[in-house]
């Protein structure tokens, strides 16, 4: 079937195994090529979250094909290589406030003014005119957001939307909500498997619980849940408990992100994932996508210089509570806040930073950008 049409490209997809195969023809064809070949390695390798004959889900963090949606992902990936690139991912803290008090949390606080519902609206908008196609609400605790199947009913069908939560206030009724509202998935955050060493890093007893809680309500609701764990030398050697854990739960997708050093966090510049730890993150996704149960996604190794590079000011824009924008939700590096200046504006000045001119992995990690914005990071 045909899932991407433009004038100088046009992008057929076919079944293949238990994924599909993407093939490009026309003039740019040749330009999308080391995109689609990117794209199909882990097409074709790893399983998807769902396969069927008219509707293809690979992942959470994926439009399903075909959509609209899909096909601005593809334009997306083909704007990285004749350098027109667009904010791929927009995410938007929606909410301060939060129940839990995570030894980790990058937020710069968890108090102060919540954006105002049309400065939310109008920023997912922009986004979506500049060829964003996933837009992510984030806080704080989302889910105490009472206008937040508003706001996310103004995502349109040229992205998905989806929300992160810590499972708090994420009722049945909510839940049911959201996905009349079109949210895509949700993401519920964990620590651990283990319920005491989870409420210890949330800094709350009974966090484990809500996050159990909030994941039943979203499978119930209908909606795709990705439990996400930000890993890191705590809680590294418990990968394969946490997928043990995503599969007896049920859900979707097992996404593993990276602890970094920002925020609370920002005295442990040395507990972090190192290279060797990314490498087992890489065997460890590969793995696990060839065996039942639900998907899983390493970030740290698909935003890796190899694969698709990190996206923090080349490919997303976040923005914090109080209206700043960053080049992701770790980076407190500020280029304008939404109340002031557009979205366009804001990522003509973000692209043209000489530190996000070539592709490479998490720049948080990275001695020579860490020493170059010290004064940023303390």
């Amino acid at each position: 079937m045909q899932i991407a049409k433009k004038p100088l490209l046009k992008i057929d997809a076919s079944a293949r195994g238990q994924g599909i195969e993407l093939c490009a023809r026309g003039p740019l064809a040749p330009l999308a090529k080391p995109i689609l070949d990117r794209i199909n390695k882990i097409f074709l390798d790893e399983k998807p979250i769902s396969s069927g004959p008219d509707k293809f889900i690979f992942s959470t963090w994926v439009p399903p094909a075909p959509s609209i949606a899909f096909d601005r992902m593809l334009s997306a990936q083909v704007g990285t290589i004749i350098r027109h690139p667009v904010p791929d991912q927009f995410s938007i803290a929606v909410m301060r406030a939060c129940p839990n008090d995570c030894i980790h949390c990058s937020a710069p606080s968890r108090q102060g003014d919540v954006l105002e519902s049309s400065v939310v609206k109008r920023a997912i908008s922009e986004a979506q005119d500049l060829g964003s196609y996933l837009i992510t609400f984030d806080g704080g605790e989302t889910m105490l957001r009472k206008d937040l199947p508003h706001l996310v009913s103004t995502v349109d069908s040229r992205a998905i939307a989806t929300s992160f939560t810590s499972g708090y206030n994420l009722t049945r009724s909510l839940a049911e909500d959201l996905k009349r509202a079109g949210l895509y998935a949700v993401r519920i955050s964990i620590d651990s498997p283990d319920e005491e060493e989870h409420d210890r890093m949330r800094g709350r007893k009974g966090a484990f619980q809500d996050a159990l809680c909030g994941v039943r309500n979203a499978l119930d609701a209908g909606l795709l849940v990705d439990l996400f764990m930000v890993t890191g030398p705590h809680n590294i050697d418990r990968l394969e408990d946490a997928f043990s854990m995503a599969r007896e739960l049920g859900v979707h997708e097992l996404s593993l992100y990276e602890i970094v050093a920002v925020g609370r966090w920002s005295a442990h510049e040395n507990e972090v994932l190192c290279a060797e730890d990314v490498q087992r993150l890489e065997s460890f996704h590969k793995e696990m996508n060839r065996r039942d149960g639900p998907r899983v996604t390493a970030l740290p190794y698909l935003l890796g210089p190899d694969m698709f590079g990190c996206f923090a000011g080349r490919r997303w824009i976040h923005v914090d509570g109080a209206g700043e924008a960053l080049p992701c939700a770790y980076m407190p590096l500020g280029f304008g806040n939404i109340k002031e200046k557009s979205l366009r504006e804001i990522w003509r000045d973000m692209i043209r930073y000489p530190w996000f001119h070539k592709r490479c992995s998490c720049q948080m990690r990275d001695p020579k950008f860490r020493k170059a914005h010290r004064q940023i990071l303390e």
